[in-house]
């Protein structure tokens, strides 16, 4: 029986089962030589990615993250470690493991300590790149707390304001702060107009990019996926996402000891080379400042308020952050994920040599 079916009006695009990706991701994961705990773990985290939008950072990433664990540019049985701790802070080298698996044991940690004192930073180096930033800053959620992850990207392509050598990544930020009967306010953004995932996706798919994405060396417009390498990412908000892109940048690499600047790597192109990322995790409990039901109930009121705003001309709906994310979750997880015809062939290749059934 076909796990997936034809997605009505998008032709050679089928449905799949959350569930089974996750399966598949895990087996993947297991033939490389992942203990079955780490496997497991790793695939529910790029699956969930999935489920909640981030095409560019789910299951696309697997074939580039097989070729470094092939290459020994990840390593598949890491001995994770905390190296510097205080009671509110602590670092942990993650012995060149998966980025999930790093940043999924910095966000317990972080939680662990918050709990007793209000708050807690967890940075990590030795990690790999980790997928949608926001699966780490949603953990503390349940524990009513506030959670905010940052990273230093790899690939270099965005120079400093007015300068012509890449020395910056998309270096991304995610703030979840709970609500009581609204969703969680989620912001999930890299500090350049498009995270270098969506152009690789544009990429695979034949499909140009917008304009304001990137520019070539003379300042012009690029909007061929292909030649991406050859042009830069534009910041946000001009010589403000620049600044943004260089403090995270501090705070997630020199910091922590992991690389930045010219010393950072390319994983997407270099499978062999140890990137050292680093990348935080911040918990706030949000007991240790306000009640917890007052505040939740606050967030939804402050989410009515937005939501309630008079409109423009042409526009439909006012959003917030993370809610096009929490209506892709529920039609995901329900009707499962849509897989292009593109994507499908890479993973049936990708299963056959490495031996494990296909989606």
């Amino acid at each position: 029986m076909s796990n997936s079916i034809e997605v009505s009006g998008s032709p050679g695009v089928s449905r799949l089962r959350i569930s089974d990706l996750t399966v598949f991701i895990a087996r993947v994961f297991e033939s490389l030589g992942f203990p079955v705990g780490d496997a497991d773990r790793a695939a529910f985290l790029m699956a969930e990615a999935d489920a909640w939008g981030a095409d560019a950072h789910g299951v696309f990433r697997l074939p580039m993250y097989v070729k470094r664990v092939q290459n020994g540019g990840i390593n598949p049985r890491p001995k994770m470690r905390i190296v510097h701790e205080q009671p509110a802070t602590a670092l942990l080298d993650g012995d060149n493991a998966m980025g999930h698996l790093c940043m999924s044991r910095a966000a317990e940690i972080a939680i662990e300590k918050a709990r007793t004192l209000g708050a807690a930073w967890v940075g990590v180096r030795n990690s790999n790149h980790a997928g949608a930033g926001s699966l780490y800053a949603r953990m503390p959620l349940p524990h009513d707390m506030i959670g905010l992850y940052a990273a230093v990207g790899g690939a270099n392509l965005l120079p400093p304001w007015g300068g012509t050598e890449k020395l910056l990544s998309t270096n991304p930020l995610a703030i979840a702060v709970p609500g009581s009967k609204r969703p969680a306010i989620v912001l999930d953004m890299a500090t350049t107009n498009a995270s270098f995932g969506k152009i690789k996706v544009k990429a695979q798919r034949g499909e140009p990019m917008p304009e304001g994405w990137m520019i070539d060396r003379e300042g012009n417009p690029l909007t061929d996926p292909q030649k991406a390498l050859e042009g830069f990412l534009l910041p946000i908000g001009g010589a403000k996402g620049y600044g943004l892109a260089l403090m995270i940048g501090l705070l997630g690499g020199i910091l922590n000891g992991a690389t930045f600047g010219k010393s950072a790597i390319d994983f997407s192109t270099d499978h062999s080379t140890i990137t050292n990322t680093g990348q935080l995790l911040i918990a706030v409990n949000i007991a240790a400042f306000a009640d917890v039901q007052e505040f939740k109930a606050g967030v939804d009121e402050i989410w009515d308020q937005m939501k309630s705003s008079p409109k423009l001309p042409g526009v439909d709906e006012v959003r917030l952050p993370g809610e096009r994310s929490a209506k892709i979750y529920e039609d995901r997880k329900r009707n499962g994920l849509p897989l292009s015809p593109e994507l499908r062939r890479v993973l049936d290749e990708l299963a056959d040599n490495l031996q494990v059934p296909r989606l």
